[in-house]
């Protein structure tokens, strides 16, 4: 009986907060355990689990165009969807000395991504504006498209992700000037809930010389 009050008083929060995007902090939360099992091991477990939702939901699982559901949700969920959850599939950001001294701003804009709320488990879709002046150092454009999406490639938040692309790139370009523009819909607000098929979700991180807001408009000029 405690249990099952427990139980519903954890529901009544999750009711209160709503469609809050709630983040703990920068890093997505894993287990220290994560990565023990294989992805072989991780898409067994997935398909028989997926498999009792479907069963749940009253569907006939001896159906020829449901039976193999659940094995192709574990096999999108490990290998494409959440494959940026391990971080052996981070790309290495190759970084260059500037030698051509192009001191302007690089903008690198139109990313396109997809990625999956962390409260549903629906699909986030959308593009990534990303630009920087070097300090130095400059970076092979391509992996500023692989950042994106190997961010994108697991349950996120949409703050979380703008804030992990931003990290990384100044982290590798070793400067502060970098600003990131992340644009996407959400299913889960499209799709459910209020069902709002025409709003969009734009979030904004940048440092350094972009705290200037001249440099700022210039940039979004470009995107």
């Amino acid at each position: 009986m405690k249990e099952i009050k427990n139980q519903l008083q954890e529901r009544q929060k999750y009711e209160l907060n709503g469609d809050a995007h709630l983040m703990s902090s920068v890093e997505t939360p894993m287990r220290t355990d994560a990565f023990v099992k294989s992805d072989e091991e991780k898409m067994a477990n997935i398909e028989k689990l997926f498999g009792g939702i479907m069963e749940e939901l009253g569907l006939d699982m001896t159906d020829d165009s449901l039976k193999g559901t659940p094995y192709r949700v574990a096999k999108m969920y490990v290998k494409e969807m959440f494959q940026g959850l391990n971080p052996t599939n981070k790309p290495s950001l190759s970084v260059f000395d500037n030698k051509y001294q192009y001191n302007k701003m690089l903008v690198e804009k139109e990313i396109s991504f997809s990625s999956a709320c962390e409260h549903h488990f629906l699909p986030i879709t959308g593009k990534a504006h990303v630009g920087y002046i070097s300090s130095g150092k400059v970076i092979g454009i391509s992996k500023i498209n692989r950042l994106v999406e190997y961010y994108g490639r697991r349950p996120q938040v949409q703050e979380r992700m703008t804030l992990q692309i931003f990290n990384d790139l100044k982290k590798a370009l070793k400067t502060d000037d970098v600003i990131v523009v992340v644009e996407a819909e959400h299913l889960c607000v499209s799709t459910r809930g209020v069902k709002d098929k025409t709003s969009r979700t734009t979030t904004v991180e940048f440092g350094g010389r972009f705290e200037d807001i001249d440099l700022r408009n210039e940039f979004y000029q470009f995107t």
